[in-house]
């Protein structure tokens, strides 16, 4: 089984020590981050792409490319591009181009984001939210298929007659995942369009994502992609040497950023006794010490059938010295838990 993390590259204050952390000082320490990640044989990092003044990475592909100089195995993608409000032939161009520098490292997670930020800011209107991530998707998937692209052109891509996208990859094609929230219709499609599932997993219980899951490889299978069907579970959580003094740090960042979401979206404040609900056994969030992380994902693999774990570890501000003991646990105590079981 693969493991990994992603981030969004938080930046603020960090409501233990007050310090605050600007978007220079986080792209900093997150290139440290993913190097240390590669060193204890992490399998993949992944980074979002956002357009909030609490989030430092509007471009992923930048970071990566950083990253790839710094780092020798790990896989790098996005987690995720909003694919919905940019150009493919350019998200494609930048990911291949991260492919070369990385030696064939580079993956592209693509989804429609949780925020909508980027649609006013390049002049998308959110009346075109499902058409505008159909659309772009099958460019995206023609231009990664073959070297001239011949494409049509619909209402929200242009006609492209004939020419050549470039770079091409290091191994022909990029790994494009499709990221989703649980809906039917994205399950539906990824299976259909034979590419993998990023499975957003981050309320509720995990366990009521397998029909969601089954669904996703009985359409991959009527399509004939069984072949290609895999799942990744993208989760939130933290691990450290002790369980409870890992969920200790880890909430009062959690806290800070569902709060404030909350605040936005209609929701009250989380409590303590909500967040070590989650944190249990069957809760969504992926928090305690090695064993008890490890056992969380083996137990849940049976139901779900997923063979990749990315977890987001950096949900808020965290001192940068407690997040790298936490990379650090996972590389060496966690991932070994899970290659052997």
């Amino acid at each position: 089984m693969e493991l990994g993390l992603y981030t969004f590259g938080d930046v603020g204050k960090n409501p233990v020590t007050g310090e605050t952390v600007d978007a220079q000082q986080r792209l900093r320490e997150l290139v440290e981050e993913i190097r240390l990640a590669d060193e204890v044989g992490l399998d993949i990092f992944g980074l979002g792409e956002h357009h909030r003044p609490n989030y430092a990475i509007s471009s992923p592909a930048t970071v990566l490319a950083a990253a790839a100089s710094v780092t020798d195995n790990i896989r790098l993608s996005s987690a995720v591009s909003v694919l919905s409000s940019d150009d493919p032939i350019r998200v494609f161009q930048q990911f291949a181009t991260l492919d070369n520098l990385s030696g064939g490292r580079a993956e592209l997670m693509v989804g429609r984001g949780s925020f909508i930020e980027s649609f006013p800011l390049f002049g998308y209107d959110l009346d075109d939210y499902n058409d505008l991530f159909e659309e772009k998707l099958a460019m995206l998937l023609a231009i990664n298929e073959r070297e001239k692209l011949n494409w049509p052109g619909t209402k929200h891509t242009p006609k492209v007659s004939g020419l050549g996208v470039y770079p091409r990859p290091v191994n022909g094609e990029l790994p494009v995942w499709i990221a989703a929230g649980g809906t039917p219709q994205s399950m539906v499609r990824a299976g259909a369009l034979g590419t993998p599932l990023a499975l957003a997993i981050i309320g509720g219980e995990p366990r009521r994502f397998k029909p969601l899951a089954d669904l996703y490889r009985r359409a991959a299978e009527q399509a004939d992609n069984a072949d290609k069907a895999r799942v990744s579970l993208n989760v939130h959580g933290f691990v450290g040497e002790d369980g409870r003094a890992a969920a200790d740090l880890f909430y009062p960042a959690q806290k800070a950023v569902m709060d404030q979401l909350g605040r936005e979206r209609g929701w009250g404040p989380q409590s303590r006794a909500q967040y070590d609900a989650s944190c249990g056994p069957e809760g969504a969030m992926f928090v305690g010490s090695p064993n008890q992380v490890a056992d969380k994902i083996l137990g849940l693999r049976g139901d779900l059938g997923f063979d990749r774990v990315t977890i987001q570890m950096g949900i808020g501000v965290i001192d940068h010295a407690d997040m790298m003991k936490a990379i650090e646990v996972l590389g060496t105590k966690v991932a070994p838990l899970l290659r052997q079981g």
